[in-house]
């Protein structure tokens, strides 16, 4: 995958294969046809082939015919068009749903429903329709099409609060994560923002050229004291998502004076459902990631085997008893089924829920899973928790440094980059981006680029280019009446 920055810093803890599974074939299902398609992997896969090319002649569809397939073809040029670092590519393509562009360019209906609507749902948490075109072309781009190998996925062998994120805590707080001795962050778990004092610069004659007010003191709440106090703010960091900052925006009169954070309150997110199901029995589970579409409208779902994925790194070759691992049941199968964009199934009571999942499991699984039950269950409700890039959503967002205020940042994947990754690969980038230009360094000082791009992808670029330049000629010419005539419709998108 193109988890660069993140592999790097992860490695820092133990050694990738010490934290992370193998890569492994995944499944894809849906209600009515059960298993529709396995991606393999794609690095094992030989020979290697153009990007592109590779995904669409080794995904294995199992029910999707080749001439829908076929009727994808044209996305190629909005791939070869939209270029994730450059502003004007989202703005173009971003107030465009991403289902109204496959309308555009013939996608079939049946090509979209079973093949783009489940990516879009289960990798931007929302259907097509309510997705921007710049974002699902984006998001596809980094995990699916930057190179033959883009789509392969390892997963964290356990609990990654746990297993990654507690051991990042330790170092912070100690203060020598990289080896160099320093003094330790101070972090206040049982805290929250609940307001801000800012210092204005007053006045245009008074005001030096490029000099911004800034945010003087961050007011916080001790959740279990109820004691207020006030933190002097040398540099504040907004390291929040959608739903939160606008949150954060809407309480905070001092915020509200300014354009730049008043556009945050045009921001939202969209909620997940988390269930993890603890079986009586273990069952087959053919692959242990799985997308799922056609269970409910409008919803993305993924199930996951816990049991294999949180196994030790030797389990599968190896493993001298149940004991070997925590993480493993001894007595039966740990799934997970997680649902996005969920809002109606969120308000269902716990037992109405873990009913749902088993049928659901029982459909994708068939008799191994009709035959077991369930012994325990945990269910997690996010309401509005992961960023909805909804068509429009592009011009609300902000940019790694604010406009407005001289020692706010942001990071995030739901912050601006011209660096082209997506999820947590981008929320890390941003980070290190808003480091760097608080410690006055390059922006991209100590980042690892995505790198470059696939020859044929380049020149795929050139000739739409080129394409749109003719275009734009050909509807000059039309214009002045010297035209031959009407413009072709497929390329009236590129406009």
């Amino acid at each position: 995958n193109n988890n660069n920055n993140n592999n790097k810093a992860t490695a820092t803890l133990k050694t990738l294969d010490d934290l992370l599974t193998d890569y492994a074939l995944q499944g894809q299902y849906s209600k009515q046809k059960g298993l529709e398609a396995i991606w393999p992997i794609y690095r094992q896969s030989h020979p290697r082939l153009p990007t592109g090319l590779a995904q669409a002649f080794y995904t294995k569809f199992l029910h999707l015919p080749l001439i829908d397939r076929l009727s994808a073809f044209p996305l190629v040029l909005a791939f070869s068009d939209f270029d994730d670092t450059n502003p004007s590519s989202w703005k173009k393509y971003d107030n465009l749903s991403f289902q109204d562009l496959c309308i555009k360019l013939g996608v079939s209906k049946r090509c979209y429903r079973e093949a783009f609507e489940p990516m879009v749902l289960t990798g931007l948490f929302a259907p097509g329709k309510e997705c921007s075109a710049a974002a699902a072309l984006g998001m596809a781009y980094f995990f699916v099409l930057r190179s033959q190998n883009s789509f392969d996925v390892r997963w964290c062998r356990g609990n990654i609060g746990e297993i990654i994120m507690d051991p990042w805590v330790e170092l912070l707080r100690e203060g020598h994560g990289d080896g160099v001795d320093r003094a330790g962050v101070d972090i206040r778990g049982d805290t929250k923002v609940v307001g801000f004092e800012t210092m204005k610069v007053e006045g245009s004659d008074g005001r030096r050229r490029g000099e911004k007010d800034k945010i003087s003191k961050v007011i916080c709440l001790n959740q279990i004291s109820g004691e207020e106090f006030a933190l002097e703010a040398d540099e504040v960091v907004f390291a929040v998502g959608a739903a939160a900052l606008n949150g954060i925006t809407r309480n905070s009169p001092q915020l509200c004076e300014y354009e730049e954070f008043r556009r945050f309150t045009n921001l939202r997110g969209t909620s997940v459902l988390a269930t993890r199901v603890y079986l009586d029995r273990k069952i087959k589970i053919p692959y242990s990631a799985n997308a799922c579409f056609g269970f409910d409208e409008g919803i993305g779902m993924t199930m996951f085997d816990i049991s294999t994925l949180h196994s030790s790194p030797n389990h599968n070759k190896s493993k001298q008893s149940d004991d070997d691992d925590d993480h493993q049941s001894t007595t039966g199968s740990i799934i997970e089924v997680d649902y996005y964009h969920a809002n109606p199934l969120l308000v269902q009571s716990d037992e109405a829920i873990i009913r749902k999942v088993k049928n659901d499991l029982d459909t994708i699984l068939g008799t191994s899973s009709q035959n077991a039950n369930i012994v325990d269950a945990a269910i997690v409700r996010l309401p509005n928790a992961v960023n909805w890039y909804f068509p429009g959503s592009h011009s609300s967002m902000p940019d790694v440094q604010s406009t407005s205020l001289s020692n706010v940042y942001f990071a995030g994947d739901l912050v601006k980059t011209n660096h082209g990754s997506w999820s947590q690969e981008k929320a890390f980038v941003t980070g290190m981006e808003a480091a760097n230009l608080i410690l006055r360094r390059r922006k991209d000082y100590g980042i690892i680029s995505l790198g470059e791009e696939e020859l044929h992808v380049e020149i795929g670029r050139k000739a739409v280019k080129l394409f749109k330049e003719l275009l734009l000629f050909g509807r000059q010419l039309n214009e002045d009446g010297n035209g031959a005539g009407a413009l072709p419709l497929l390329g009236d998108f590129l406009r």
